[in-house]
């Protein structure tokens, strides 16, 4: 009897893992044994990934400084990926709401709950993005079968628009290849458990899509060294860690790092330009704006210096904690 085969069948995403093939016969242990194998493996393929992920950092980091945003598109679990990349943003870098968003076929709703049909949507897709998307955008589809026609609507829209084009998929045979202006593609391999691309493959795309984020907010100015300058200090826990980043960055006790802060209306970036410089909350403003909204630009020195002087003072090691007794 012929056997009959899918365009689905073919996909890497949708491959039987021949080293999982016993896996309901396994213990707890051993399961978590063959899950830590097999990311290993998945660390190996993003690895290989890292000179398009380092491109696409200067795609984006380009778009930017031209007045670009960033779009994320994605469904079901890579939507969703996008979606946390997206509101992630503003709280640990204060970059306004609409330059980094994202766009989930079935919108808000589908974040929570699955919605049927919606990522077989290619012309809900492409409108989607169609009514947002602009030249100088950077658009990231994310998809990790690489066949998402959702996804693949709104990189149509994106390319009309002549915005960049991203495509993060976990089939490195994507016929898309043509299509965008870089495709990172971690060859994962098969799930643990057939088909569940919200394992490896989910896990690859999280790291692709950290590193993209996180390396284009670094280059644009939203740390200082490796301190994270332009956090919103909402909260109590975040203007207490506004005010150790600026003792560490500055000298300051805390107490006085407490009361610059104040001073510039918790402005962590200007009550570090207000101290190394001698300057009034405006014009430490003005010599951010001049410098691109860069610190190091804005007052120069070493960092690296001041930091590594004030762990070794405080002699700050790792803290170690008690596993807690199983059963308790």
């Amino acid at each position: 009897m012929p056997t009959h085969r899918t365009r689905f069948q073919s996909l890497p995403t949708e491959a039987i893992n021949r080293a999982t093939l016993n896996l309901d016969r396994l213990t707890a242990d051993e399961i978590v044994d063959v899950m830590l194998a097999e990311d290993r493996r998945m660390l190996s393929a993003v690895l290989k990934e890292k000179a398009r992920i380092a491109t696409g950092v200067e795609f984006i980091v380009t778009a930017l400084r031209k007045g670009g945003r960033l779009f994320f598109v994605g469904a079901g679990t890579s939507g969703r990926l996008g979606v946390l990349e997206s509101a992630e943003m503003p709280p640990t870098f204060s970059t306004d709401p609409s330059l980094v968003q994202a766009i989930m076929a079935g919108g808000k709703d589908a974040f929570f709950s699955m919605r049927e049909g919606v990522e077989d949507d290619y012309e809900d897709g492409a409108r989607a993005l169609s009514r947002v998307v602009r030249k100088h955008d950077v658009v990231i589809g994310v998809s990790a079968s690489g066949m998402t026609p959702f996804v693949l609507g709104a990189l149509t829209s994106a390319r009309k628009a002549n915005a960049r084009v991203i495509f993060v998929t976990c089939d490195p045979a994507t016929e898309l290849q043509m299509f965008v202006d870089l495709t990172i593609a971690p060859a994962v391999g098969p799930e643990v458990i057939a088909g569940s691309t919200r394992l490896k493959a989910a896990t690859a795309t999280k790291l692709v899509l950290n590193m993209l984020t996180t390396a284009a907010m670094v280059r644009t100015g939203k740390t200082y060294g490796n301190l994270m300058v332009d956090l919103q200090p909402t909260s109590e826990k975040h203007k207490e860690r506004a005010a150790r980043i600026v003792h560490i960055a500055t000298g300051l006790p805390i107490e006085e790092a407490e009361r610059l802060l104040r001073q510039a209306g918790w402005h962590v970036k200007a009550a570090i330009v207000m101290q190394r410089t001698g300057l009034s909350y405006s014009k430490a403003l003005a010599r951010l704006r001049k410098a691109h909204d860069s610190i190091r630009a804005a007052v120069g020195g070493d960092i690296e210096a001041r930091v590594t002087r004030e762990l070794d003072r405080t002699g700050i090691r790792p803290r170690r904690t008690r596993r807690p007794t199983p059963g308790r």
